[in-house]
């Protein structure tokens, strides 16, 4: 049965169409999220003295680079498990800054700073495995 239901999903879920699709998902908010900071520089610098981060202009301009710059290589497959670590990493620093739910009473607040810190996790897993798919590739070429 199992092989049967992989046979009629490989077609259509093992398409490069499919994993394009995927990797866009993954990178989606971090493309938004440089595009935004680019389009709004002054908001950018905001965002980083908003989380104390100092000299702020230079960790937008870090940020900006980062984020398109990261997505652009998975997206692209040149350096694509470089730019996943790079993303997983980003990801689990900035979620340890920007989530600190245990530092919040118990509430709403919490719940919902929660439930973000634990995406967030769950994206740095699929960046991870990003680059393990795409080292292990390599290595079988």
């Amino acid at each position: 049965m199992e092989s049967r239901l992989a046979a009629l999903a490989r077609p259509v879920f093992g398409s490069r169409i499919a994993r394009f699709v995927a990797y866009l998902g993954l990178c989606a908010a971090y493309l938004q999220g440089g595009l935004v900071k680019l389009s709004d520089f002054p908001g950018a610098i905001g965002e980083m003295h908003h989380f104390g981060l100092s000299p702020a202009p230079l960790f937008a301009v870090l940020v900006i680079t980062l984020e398109l710059g990261a997505s652009a290589m998975v997206l692209s497959g040149r350096l694509r498990w470089l730019g996943a670590l790079g993303l997983a990493g980003f990801t689990l620093l900035a979620t340890g800054l920007a989530l600190r739910f245990w530092e919040l009473p118990a509430g709403q607040e919490r719940f919902m700073a929660a439930n973000a810190f634990f995406e967030h996790l769950g994206l740095v897993g699929g960046f991870l495995l990003v680059a393990w798919l795409d080292l292990a590739k390599r290595s079988s070429d």
